[in-house]
């Protein structure tokens, strides 16, 4: 009997997981993205784009058709009450979305199932229950800010903010069952942990 791994692939912003997601896809992986599929869903003609216009309005739609990415993260980083309208609209489609191109991947002979999903954590039971293994891309919040300053061209107040928005670095730790310290390494070291961890999924 062939053996399914789902796995559980998560670290804060600038951590590095896209980067392991992207080894692990390489030594044969389904990456299944949560956040990609979550972009998808908010893109001009994606199949959150009516319920967000009827929500909010028109103001966090772009002339493209898509939603208004930075007017939206103000908007919810100020009104809890917004957050909450905006998740019920995107987490049951994420998660329909998320099934078909597992049930894809599962069809094309996949063993290996790694479901990129940056706020694992904070989804609490939602995403645990769907995955076999949490394997957490970590590193220090130094770190996250110096990456994220560099690769997105945002002040260190802004990717302060998001930091401050995601689960706490312990709170990762805490729910991780196995941790990539991706801290003062090359991409050379880090190909060979991503590698000692393939092999134990089956890769």
């Amino acid at each position: 009997m062939t053996v399914i791994h789902h796995i559980g692939l998560t670290g804060g912003i600038g951590s590095g997981k896209s980067t392991v997601a992207g080894l692990l896809a390489e030594r044969g992986a389904a990456v299944i993205d949560a956040d990609a599929i979550s972009r998808s869903l908010t893109a001009p003609g994606g199949r959150a784009m009516e319920a967000i216009a009827l929500c909010f309005g028109t103001d966090m739609v772009t002339p493209q058709g898509a939603m208004d990415r930075a007017a939206m993260r103000n908007r919810v980083f100020s009104d809890p009450q917004a957050k909450q309208q905006l998740e019920g609209i995107i987490h049951p489609l994420v998660g329909q979305l998320t099934q078909e191109q597992t049930q894809q991947a599962l069809d094309s002979g996949k063993t290996c199932l790694v479901f990129d999903v940056p706020l694992l954590v904070e989804s609490g039971d939602r995403w645990r229950k769907k995955v076999h293994h949490v394997l957490v891309v970590d590193c220090e919040v130094a770190t996250q800010i110096a990456r994220v300053k560099q690769r997105n061209a945002l002040s260190e107040a802004e990717v302060q903010r998001i930091i401050d928005q995601q689960a706490s670095r312990n709170q990762r730790l805490a729910c991780a069952d196995s941790v990539i310290y991706n801290q003062g390494i090359d991409i050379t070291a880090l190909k060979q942990e991503v590698g000692f961890w393939a092999l134990r999924f089956g890769l």
